[in-house]
């Protein structure tokens, strides 16, 4: 197994289509339909935004980070208040954050320590690019476990039912 920053567009939209069309996707956030073509072009302007793991060369997983604030989600798109409020606390302060926006791993590699592991890739490879905090909005048992073995501050967006995390890079010991 092995965790690299960036993947070729073409090879990780096939990936994903195949996601898509998966039995244990349906119904999931995200993967209702193809990468949408604003997500693309990111992807094509910013490829580090997309790691992968691979495993015999073959994707086995992934995830989407994006920079991001309290205040908005992205670039103009704006948080709702509960959302805000949310955020503000766990991040005591501070405005800039960076969104741990996506991130799955395939039901046959689950079990191995495998999603364990791209976790500490992710946040070592932001500290490392000088972020100090991460959000993440989680409804995955297993990534609801991962978080909270990790330490990561939790909340909880009611109207989403959404479980928000965040993670000061600062105080852990990466």
């Amino acid at each position: 197994m092995r965790i690299v920053v960036g993947c070729d567009l073409e090879e990780f939209k096939a990936y994903y289509r195949e996601l898509a069309q998966d039995k244990e996707w349906q119904g999931t956030f995200g993967f209702t339909e193809e990468l949408g073509t604003s997500w693309e072009r990111v992807l094509v302007e910013s490829p580090s935004l997309l790691i992968v793991m691979r495993e015999n060369n073959e994707i086995i997983g992934h995830l989407i980070w994006h920079e991001s604030s309290t205040d908005e989600h992205r670039k103009d798109d704006p948080r709702d208040e509960e959302d805000k409020r949310i955020l503000r606390k766990l991040a005591g302060g501070k405005k800039d954050l960076i969104e741990l926006h996506e991130i799955w791993l395939r039901q046959k590699h689950r079990g191995k320590g495998y999603g364990k592991k791209l976790f500490e890739f992710f946040e070592d490879f932001i500290k490392k690019k000088g972020y100090e905090s991460i959000v993440y909005y989680a409804d995955h048992p297993a990534a609801i476990t991962i978080c909270r073995k990790r330490g990561w501050k939790e909340d909880y967006l009611a109207k989403e039912k959404w479980h928000v995390f965040y993670l000061s890079l600062n105080k852990c010991g990466i």
